[in-house]
């Protein structure tokens, strides 16, 4: 028994250790956990996007593809670095996109049906490389391992259902801080997108697409992995101001993609 708490006790004084050595900020100021490095992170994005690859044709419409990688590369050449970005369409109709570590992006044609425009398509990418850029995707991961640990001392000390914590973990931990990231990448977005000479006014349009879908019908903003839509056009609206300053500028430098 005094051996097994010894044990517990070590193991809590290293992961203290490792949360407190594991401190980051974010570009918007707020405080991390990253356990994780930016390599590791990177192959496990590249990995995924090669997985994914391999399972999900990719569109063959050339006009389709020139159009979204207008818009992507537009938007990555203010990122910050060296990274040679990769960037395919994938012929699924939902309204989607992603970006992952190591520089890909994906773009579902699905998507096109709601960001009617190029401002509205960079909205979109604009918060999918946000997520990269603050590292979301290093959050997430250390944040799960993070849990998946505290359940299982949980577990060994109490004896408590680890299925019912790890429901406990999903509901009042993993899915407040995933949408804290989303709310996050809309707003590192729209500066991207208005950064890179796209109308950041377009995004609130966007919003008010993407919140048609479905007829409205979604789960409650406390059981899901997004904001509604509402917030997010309220956040984007408060941050408009900051991101139209930097669209005049980027237009003044002569940033003015056109993309067709």
């Amino acid at each position: 028994m005094i051996r097994s708490s010894a044990f517990k006790y070590g193991v809590l004084v290293a992961l203290s250790l490792s949360l407190l050595v594991a401190c980051a900020t974010s570009p918007l100021g707020r405080r991390q956990l990253k356990l994780f490095s930016e390599q590791e992170i990177a192959q496990m994005g590249v990995q995924s996007y090669q997985e994914l690859k391999s399972e999900t044709p990719v569109t063959k419409d050339a006009s389709v593809n020139r159009y979204v990688q207008c818009v992507a590369q537009a938007i990555t050449r203010q990122v910050a670095g060296n990274t040679v970005w990769e960037v395919n369409v994938f012929a699924e109709d939902q309204a989607n996109a992603f970006a992952l570590p190591g520089g890909k992006i994906g773009v579902y044609t699905g998507l096109l049906d709601v960001a009617k425009n190029q401002s509205q398509l960079a909205a979109v990418i604009g918060h999918e490389v946000g997520h990269v850029i603050a590292g979301h995707s290093n959050e997430r991961v250390s944040s799960q391992a993070v849990a998946q640990l505290g359940g299982q001392l949980t577990y060994a000390a109490t004896g408590i259902d680890p299925q019912l914590l790890g429901v406990a973990a999903q509901t009042f931990f993993l899915l407040p801080y995933s949408r804290a990231h989303e709310s996050e990448a809309d707003l590192i977005g729209e500066d991207l997108m208005a950064d890179a000479g796209f109308d950041p006014r377009e995004s609130i349009q966007l919003w008010i697409n993407m919140g048609r879908l479905n007829n409205g019908e979604r789960p409650p903003q406390f059981l899901s992995t997004h904001p509604s839509p509402e917030n997010r056009i309220r956040d984007l609206n408060n941050r408009l101001e900051h991101s139209m300053a930097i669209y005049n500028q980027a237009r003044a430098a002569g940033r003015r993609p056109n993309c067709k």
